[in-house]
Order: structure tokens, then C-alpha cells, then sequence
């Protein structure tokens, strides 16, 4: 059987787990799989290191939840995910209510900050949409018993999202390079590159050309596949594919000590006086005692690396006045990290994209376009394909 040269461009959590799954596959023998990533720091440098880490059944699309959801209970049994990734169940409710003013930011502030665009995670939720504001509510000291972390006196409602043991969640960036360093153990060569152009001839892929970071140098590797999970970098590689980029920022919280943050996911609606403005940012309680927090998205330009982001501060420090206004122990812990990330979604509509790509080139597969849902993995029949062909 003649060698497989398998290239897998961009080092997310599609391109690392499905280096690792392919790294096993009973025909990786026969393969040389190698991983590209643009970023100096390495691996799950953009949305797939800065994302919240939500796995839930009622994610979207179905399609993928179906097969994902249950992969990422054997990868934790199988790799001790609870201490190598913080893998684990949680309560996830929609919780509604007024916030305190406890952190101010000038009008100017606020007028500057451009986040406002959904990021589309009620899309996999039934009917399509987060529970309504003012829709059938339950008293105010009806939040659940160890969801002490928010304020009774504020919340107007609480609504679980999900049955339990239907929503989870891991540490993205420790799951990602997990991934990556269990690919590498099994044989998976990752070096560091930009990739600029996918090569073909007779309409079937033969390499990928990269520029070197050290010597700056255009260079090539030759591949009979190639998969392209760039994120929203995927056109810059690849021009036909219909991705558009969102920027989203996010905040980690680290409470004070001695104060323990028990394990729900909130998708949040608040009303802060005297303007009666309303946000809706999600808060991921972690098991390292970590909170980490995000807002809505804005169409900042996509940079030409990851490693070229801008951080918009004021969007951040929003982020903080917000799910500091419904939380004493928020409010009181320290912002560690201020960030942002590019979220990609099909700009036609529907998404994701995921499969092999015959109407460009024969070998070439694309996984992008998951917006905020990075599911985790690559369709596994994707995967047979790129070994099997």
C-alpha cells in the first residue's frame, strides 16, 4: 500500500483531535500525518484556547453533537480528563434579572465598545432561541440550592436549559493541547508555518507551500490529503469557501481566596439601572475555581495571524461590569486575563463545513464554520475517508 501523505492545516481543537484520531487509525501505518500551525505560541491560540468550553447534547448542529458528545466522555475516561482537561457535568440554566452598579465606565466608554452581535449559541436549543424575556417565571429564591454565587434578591427568573448529565464542559485550551501532545505521541509531525496556498494538478491535491518563520522562505510539503481547519482564516487558503470572521472577547475571573464557585453555566439576562440597558453574557464556572466570562461579538477586521488580534479593552471591562453587577463573588475576585478570538460561520447560511471538498479539489477536506460551537471534533466518517481513499 502506497505511503498516505496527510497534511492537517491549523492547530484548533478540529486539526489536533483529528490528528489524534487519525494518529490510531488501524491504517495510520501506513500515513505520514503532518500538523501546520501559523503561531509562535502553538497549538489553540485562537478560539479553540479562548472559548467558554461548552459540551452540551442540545448543541449544534445535532448532526455533530451526536457523535462528539459521547467521544468526549471515552477521551476523558480513557485520559484522565478531569485532571488533564477540567472535564466534567454541570447545571447550565437561563437566568434572568437586574444587575447593581458596581463597576463604572464613562459614556464615552460604552459608546466605544462595538460589541453587539450574537454569537448564535441559542441556535441549538429547541425552537431555536434562548428562553423568552418575560416568559413563564419561577420565584426568586427558586434558584437552584449551590447556585450561591448569584444574587437572589436580583434574579426574576431561573430556568434550567438541560436535563441533567446533558451539559458538560472541559478547559479548551487544555483539551486542545492535550489532543496535540497525544497526536504527537503517536507519531504526528507539527511544525510551525503560514500556509499560503493548497497545490493541485489534475484537479486532486499534491501539497501545501508554507512560509518558514525562521528563514522566511516559501516552502512545500507534498500531500495526497489535506485538511483545512484554519478557522476563520480557512479563505485566506482556500478563496471559494464562504466563511466570515466575528471577533469575540471574554474575561477570566479568579474569585478570592476561600471562596469556592459551584459548577453551573449561565446564559444571563440582565437589566441595569437607571437605563434599563440590557446584556446577556455567559459565565462558565471552572473547576480550578476559575470563572471565565464572554459578551457579544463585533466585526473587527480578521488580522492575517492569530497571532495579530487586538484585545478591545473597553469590550472586556463591559464583560466585567456586567456579571460583576449580579455577583458579590465576581465582583470581589481578580480579572486574570483579557482576550478575543474569530469566530468562523458560513456566511451563506447553515454550517458547518465539514467533508471532503471534490468540487475544488479531489483530497481536499474542509472543517470550519462551527461558529461558537467548536464541537471538538471532525465527522469520524471524515476521517475514514481521508485514510480510506
Amino acid at each position: 500500500m502506497s505511503t498516505r501523505e496527510i497534511v492537517i492545516i491549523g492547530g484548533g481543537i478540529i486539526g489536533c483531535t483529528t490528528a489524534y484520531y487519525l494518529s490510531r487509525h488501524p491504517s495510520s501505518s501506513s500515513a505520514k500525518i503532518t500538523l501546520i500551525e501559523a503561531s509562535e505560541h502553538g497549538p489553540a491560540q485562537g478560539a479553540s484556547g479562548k472559548a467558554g468550553g461548552l459540551v452540551a447534547r442540545w448543541a449544534y448542529p445535532k448532526e455533530i453533537v451526536d457523535v462528539s458528545f459521547e467521544e468526549h466522555v471515552k477521551l476523558a475516561e480513557e485520559h484522565n480528563g478531569k485532571d488533564r482537561w477540567g472535564w466534567r457535568y454541570v447545571g447550565c440554566g437561563s437566568w434572568e434579572g437586574r444587575g447593581e452598579t458596581a463597576v463604572n465606565l464613562s459614556k464615552e466608554e460604552e459608546r466605544t465598545s462595538n460589541a453587539n452581535k450574537s454569537l448564535e449559541k441559542e441556535l441549538g436549543l429547541p425552537g431555536g432561541q434562548k428562553p423568552l424575556r418575560g416568559g413563564k417565571s419561577r420565584k426568586k429564591n427558586s434558584l437552584p440550592e449551590d447556585l450561591d454565587w448569584v444574587h437572589e434578591e436580583l434574579t426574576d427568573s431561573y430556568s434550567p436549559m438541560a436535563r441533567d448529565g446533558h451539559t458538560a464542559q472541559v478547559h479548551p485550551y487544555l483539551f486542545t493541547t492535550s489532543m496535540y501532545e497525544l497526536a504527537k505521541q503517536n507519531g504526528v509531525t507539527c511544525i510551525r508555518g503560514k500556509v499560503t496556498s493548497i497545490l493541485q494538478d489534475n484537479g486532486s491535491v499534491t501539497g501545501v507551500e508554507y512560509i518558514c518563520p525562521t528563514t522566511h522562505n516559501t516552502e512545500r510539503i507534498s500531500a495526497t490529503q489535506v485538511l483545512l481547519a484554519a478557522g476563520a482564516w480557512s479563505p485566506s487558503i482556500v478563496s471559494e469557501l464562504p466563511i466570515q470572521a466575528t471577533r469575540a472577547h471574554s474575561i477570566t475571573i479568579r474569585p478570592k481566596e476561600g471562596v469556592t464557585i459551584s459548577p453551573y453555566v449561565l446564559f444571563t439576562e440582565i437589566t441595569e439601572p437607571p437605563t434599563r440597558a440590557h446584556s446577556s453574557p455567559e459565565i462558565y464556572a471552572r473547576p480550578d475555581n476559575e470563572v471565565y466570562a464572554c459578551g457579544p461579538g463585533d466585526d473587527c477586521p480578521l488580522p492575517d495571524t492569530v497571532d495579530e488580534v487586538v484585545v478591545d479593552q473597553t469590550s472586556c471591562d463591559l464583560i466585567y461590569r456586567h456579571v460583576s453587577s449580579i455577583s458579590k463573588q465576581l465582583r470581589e475576585g481578580v480579572v486574570e486575563k483579557k482576550q478575543a478570538c474569530y469566530l468562523p460561520s458560513v456566511s451563506t447560511g447553515g454550517g458547518p463545513m465539514i467533508g471532503e471538498a471534490k468540487q475544488i479539489a479531489k483530497g481536499l477536506f474542509i472543517g470550519t464554520g462551527h461558529t461558537c460551537w467548536w464541537a471538538g471534533f471532525v465527522d469520524p466518517a471524515a476521517q475514514q475517508a481521508i485514510l480510506c481513499q
